[in-house]
C-alpha cells in the first residue's frame, strides 16, 4: 500500500492565529498519527514580499515552531522543515518554471487576490508572482498525497496538480499528484468582519495572546450595529461573535438557545461576548502554558528544527534524483 503523506506549512511572518487553527492547523494535529507528515516553515516564500525585512522572517521561525509545538504537533512523528535549508526545493522550482506560462500564473485567483491586497499591480516581484510554482515544489518534494488548506488556497493545489500532470506527460510517471483537504470550518474572518484574520490588518486573535489581551479583543468585536439596546432584536448573520461561537462553542444546544433569544431581543452584546471570551480563554490556556514551557528552551527547539529539517531533506533529495533522471539530467 502506498504511503499516505501530508504536506502543510506557513510563512514565518508573524504568530499563528485562530484562523490558522480552524483552517488547517487543527487537521495537522489530528492527522499526524495517520499520515507521514511534513510541515514546512516557508521562509523563502516569506521573502517574496518581505525582502526588505529579513530579520522579521528570521525571528519568526522560532515563534512559528513554538506555536506548532504548543498546539500539539509532535516532532517525533511530524517532520518540521525550514524551506531555505532544503536547496532541492529551489532546484525543483527552477525545472517547474518551464511548465507554466506567465499568463497562467496571472490567472491564479489566489495570486490575483493577494496581489491586489498588497497593491503590487505591475510592480509585483517575480518571486511573489511565481510562488505557486515554488509551492508545487514544496508539495512534490515530499511526495505529498494530501494537502490541508483553506478554500482560498484551492487554486494553488489545482496549479500544483497541473504542473504534476504536465511533468508526468512529458517525462513519464514520476511525481505524485496531490489532493486538497479542505477543513469543515472555513478560515475565520477577522474581528472586524471585513476580511480573514491577518496581522497586517490588525484583526486577529493569536494563539499566544495573553488573557487580558484576548478579553480586550473579544469585547471590541464587531456585532450587529442595529442592536443598540439589550431589548432590541439582534442579527446573527455577519455578527462576528456568533461566527466564532459557531466554530468554538461545543454546547450546541446552549448556543442555539442563545441565538434564538438574541434574535428575539433581551440579550445584550456583553453577555454574548463574555460567553465567547470564556470559551476562547479555556481553549487557549493550555496552548499558552505549553508554549511557555517550550519557549524556556528556544535553543533546544531550534536544534530540534534543524535536525528535523535534515531528515526532511533526505526525502527531497530522493524526489530530485527521480526528477533529474526523468529529465535526463543525471550525468553520473
Amino acid at each position: 500500500m502506498d504511503r499516505k503523506i501530508i504536506l502543510t506549512g506557513d510563512r514565518p511572518t508573524g504568530p499563528l492565529h485562530l484562523g490558522h487553527f480552524v483552517g488547517s492547523l487543527k487537521q495537522r494535529v489530528e492527522l499526524q498519527n495517520e499520515y507521514e507528515t511534513y510541515i514546512l516553515i516557508a521562509d523563502q516564500q516569506a521573502l517574496t514580499d518581505n525582502a526588505n525585512d529579513p530579520r522579521k522572517v528570521h525571528n519568526n521561525i522560532i515563534e512559528l515552531a513554538l506555536d506548532y509545538l504548543a498546539v500539539g504537533i509532535n516532532p517525533e512523528i511530524s517532520t518540521i522543515v525550514i524551506q531555505s535549508q532544503v536547496p532541492e526545493i529551489a532546484e525543483l522550482t527552477m525545472y517547474y518554471m518551464n511548465l507554466v506560462t506567465l499568463a497562467r500564473l496571472r490567472r491564479n485567483p489566489t495570486v490575483k487576490n493577494e496581489m491586489q491586497q498588497k497593491g503590487f499591480n505591475e510592480n509585483v516581484p517575480v518571486g511573489f508572482l511565481t510562488y505557486p510554482i515554488s509551492q508545487a515544489a514544496d508539495i512534490t518534494a515530499f511526495g505529498a498525497n494530501l494537502v490541508p488548506v483553506g478554500a482560498d488556497q484551492l487554486p494553488m493545489i489545482e496549479q500544483t496538480a497541473e504542473i504534476v500532470r504536465k511533468f508526468n506527460s512529458l517525462y513519464g510517471e514520476t511525481l505524485v499528484e496531490p489532493k486538497a483537504l479542505v477543513s469543515e470550518i472555513g478560515r475565520l474572518p477577522g474581528l472586524d468582519g471585513k476580511a480573514k484574520m491577518s496581522k497586517s490588518l490588525n484583526n486577529a486573535i493569536y494563539l499566544s495572546d495573553k488573557e487580558e489581551v484576548l478579553k480586550n479583543k473579544v469585547m471590541s468585536m464587531y456585532t450587529d450595529p442595529g442592536h443598540v439596546r439589550k431589548e432590541d432584536p439582534g442579527k446573527i448573520e455577519g455578527n462576528m461573535v456568533f461566527v466564532y461561537l459557531e466554530a468554538f462553542d461545543q454546547d450546541k444546544e446552549g448556543l442555539k438557545d442563545l441565538k434564538e433569544r438574541y434574535q428575539k431581543g433581551g440579550v445584550g452584546d456583553v453577555e454574548v461576548k463574555e460567553r465567547l471570551f470564556k470559551i476562547l480563554n479555556e481553549f487557549l490556556a493550555p496552548i499558552r502554558a505549553k508554549r511557555s514551557e517550550f519557549a524556556a528552551d528556544k535553543e533546544g527547539v531550534m536544534k530540534m528544527i534543524i535536525e528535523s529539517t535534515a531528515r526532511g531533506r533526505v526525502k527531497a533529495q530522493e524526489t530530485l534524483s527521480m526528477v533529474k533522471k526523468a529529465m535526463m539530467l543525471d550525468y553520473n
